[in-house]
């Protein structure tokens, strides 16, 4: 699986700068997630971005072994 976070927020003409300070984590966990180099995501992280970008998590995940 793979977070596609980066190209939602290209989609809605948001920074990364500006997902940063709405999530309010460290910029490490951020930075690990938002690259896709983490193994693991909290609940309430995901629930969080969803809020903020104003989609479902089913728009956040892509299975990239899949992808066409």
């Amino acid at each position: 699986m793979k977070l596609r976070i980066l190209e939602i927020l290209k989609e809605k003409g948001k920074t990364k700068y500006w997902l940063y300070i709405q999530l309010g984590l460290s910029y490490q966990n951020f930075n690990n997630i938002i690259t896709n180099k983490t193994q693991s995501i909290k609940f309430s992280n995901l629930k969080a971005i969803c809020d903020i970008l104003e989609c479902t998590p089913n728009d956040i995940f892509e299975d990239y072994y899949n992808k066409k």
